[in-house]
């Protein structure tokens, strides 16, 4: 252990000939001196360097097998490099018929990383990542004649995707447009979903299967429908490169060893919660990309970091953050952050891909397998099955337009929603923490997103907000496989207009619903307490709501 490391204010490439594109600035002294002690232990065990070569073992012999096929991300930038020009032809061609508006059908790391990159170049992007019916509606509504569908899945049979490909099929088709002509397929060689384009006639692009979809954010999935909107993915993959060596280098100036070596040794201090605020990066969006990686990857086998993202740096939870949560500054160092990160998107990317990585190895856990997320999956499919069964129970309690359900093991208590709220919060452990999940339109019912401030300031505690299904492919993996502290509040609505799922035996609406109850099922049968919420009318009970969320006794 270099006493250089530990003296040290922060990680440079002063002298080293490497670019600092990145940077990673820890604030605090003494986290920063205990993650100085891992940094040199990293770089003489040539942490970076194998990591880059894609070594397997760094992980131990159990997660071997998995990690020998999902490194190939460490090179991105310059794997990817053929496809900007295979992706300018596409879209000059597209151009050519008039085609401006892309709509991308993807969930998770297909959606996530697409929409950082068009949000930061001002580029138009419209994001399918829900089963809502209205917001599906609301793509449906924009000039068709100009749209062209990017489907996009690694598996090739996300049940989202393949229901919103289904859709604009039959939408295309009805407006005498041809289907194939106006649908991109992404996705790995040899799915279900490249054999079906290949069938139909699609236009496709097949990615290295040896990328895990939240580490693929400079891949196909993360560059076709962003270079597709008008973005320069060349900009972003050369962002990247630049940042590459010093990430490979077996260096006390590597950031990333300082970035996992912080959060690792900050979780060690029982800050199991890594807050995530901008604090004027310029890129909006990067914190709900940082969530996925971070929550799918460590969040298993009772242990992990759970991300946190809020509004700003002066936000619950941020401003006031305990020894259970470490505060993250996206961009320069503000407010009550411990540490922060700065540097170019596709820098950062790179950066906080191979920082996760790492701190899996430190945490003793696989960062690249996801064992949780399909018990939601399977659960919403049992409802599907069972449509007869799918529907919601009668209510425990109804307020006006909202209706209270709980799940089993628990009754809420209380005569007004306010007192409801304020019993179901007192259910949450020392140290816990409170997820509000929203099955509703991010579109018109985007009022919901405050319930998490108002929530985390009434309550103290950590509180994430996620829109359904869409949190299912981020924090629904560490609900469910990492520290088992959390209490949920799921909030759904009534379906005013529902759509029709070609080909399938379900609807939207129907769809959502179940992944609603599917989720809140396995997270009930984990011992979590999981109250739901649903709105008879969704925009007087978000009033409702928010009228309950200063009347909560605490």
């Amino acid at each position: 252990m270099g006493r250089a490391a530990r003296d040290r204010d922060r990680p440079t490439s002063e002298g080293t000939g490497l670019s600092l594109d990145i940077s990673v600035d820890i604030a605090d002294p003494e986290l920063r001196a205990a993650a100085a002690e891992v940094v040199d232990s990293l770089v003489a065990e040539k942490v970076a360097s194998k990591l880059t070569a894609q070594d397997p073992t760094l992980w131990g012999k159990e997660a071997e097998a998995e990690a020998r096929i999902r490194l190939a991300w460490t090179t991105a930038p310059e794997t990817s490099r053929p496809l900007v020009g295979e992706i300018e032809a596409l879209s000059s061609e597209l151009a050519g018929e008039g085609v401006d508006r892309v709509v991308l059908a993807g969930m998770g790391g297909s959606s996530l990383a697409p929409e950082v990159i068009t949000a930061t170049a001002g580029a138009a992007l419209v994001v399918l990542d829900t089963t809502d019916p209205g917001q599906v509606a609301t793509a449906l509504a924009g000039d068709l004649n100009r749209t062209v569908l990017v489907v996009s899945s690694k598996s090739g049979t996300t049940v989202e995707t393949d229901s919103h490909r289904r859709i604009f099929e039959e939408a295309f088709a009805a407006a005498g447009i041809d289907a194939p002509r106006r649908i991109v397929v992404v996705t790995d060689p040899g799915s279900p979903l490249e054999a079906l384009a290949t069938e139909a006639g699609y236009r496709r692009f097949t990615a290295d299967p040896h990328v895990g979809g939240r580490y693929s954010a400079l891949t196909a999935f993360g560059l076709v429908p962003a270079g597709l909107a008008g973005t320069d993915i060349g900009g972003l993959l050369d962002g990247a490169a630049s940042a590459a060596p010093l990430l490979s280098a077996d260096s006390t100036d590597n950031p990333a060893l300082w970035l996992a070596g912080a959060w690792a040794e900050a979780h060690a201090r029982g800050a199991e919660k890594v807050v995530l605020g901008d604090t004027g990066s310029g890129i909006p969006g990067f914190a709900a990309w940082a969530e996925q990686l971070i929550a799918e990857s460590t969040g298993k086998q009772g242990t992990g970091l759970l991300p946190v993202v809020v509004e700003s740096a002066d936000a619950p939870g941020f401003a006031d953050a305990g020894g259970d949560a470490t505060p993250v500054a996206i961009g320069p160092v503000a407010g009550n952050a411990s540490l922060s990160t700065t540097g170019s998107l596709g820098g950062l990317f790179l950066l906080w891909e191979y920082a996760t990585a790492i701190v899996g190895r430190l945490l003793g856990i696989n960062p690249f397998d996801q064992p949780d997320v399909e018990t939601a999956k399977k659960a919403a499919r049992s409802l599907l099955d069972a449509p007869n069964t799918s529907g919601a129970a009668v209510p425990a309690l109804v307020f006006g337009p909202v209706e209270v359900h709980a799940s089993a093991g628990w009754r809420p208590q209380g005569a007004t929603l306010a007192e409801v709220l304020g019993h179901f919060l007192r259910l949450t452990p020392e140290h816990g923490y409170l997820a509000v999940q929203a099955y509703l339109d991010r579109l018109d019912d985007a009022s919901a997103a405050v319930l998490r401030r108002e929530l985390a300031r009434v309550s103290g505690l950590q509180t994430t907000f996620g829109w359904g299904p869409r949190y299912l492919h981020s924090t629904g993996q560490y609900h469910k496989g990492g520290h088992q502290n959390g209490v949920f509040l799921q909030i759904t609505g009534v379906v005013r207009k529902d759509l029709a799922v070609p080909g399938r035996p379900y609807t939207l609406g129907t769809l959502q619903l179940a992944q609603a109850l599917g989720d809140g099922r396995v997270l009930a049968e984990r011992g979590r307490p999981v109250l739901r919420l649903h709105l008879s009318d969704r925009a007087a009970g978000l009033v409702e709501l928010s009228k309950a969320m200063g009347e909560i006794p605490w």
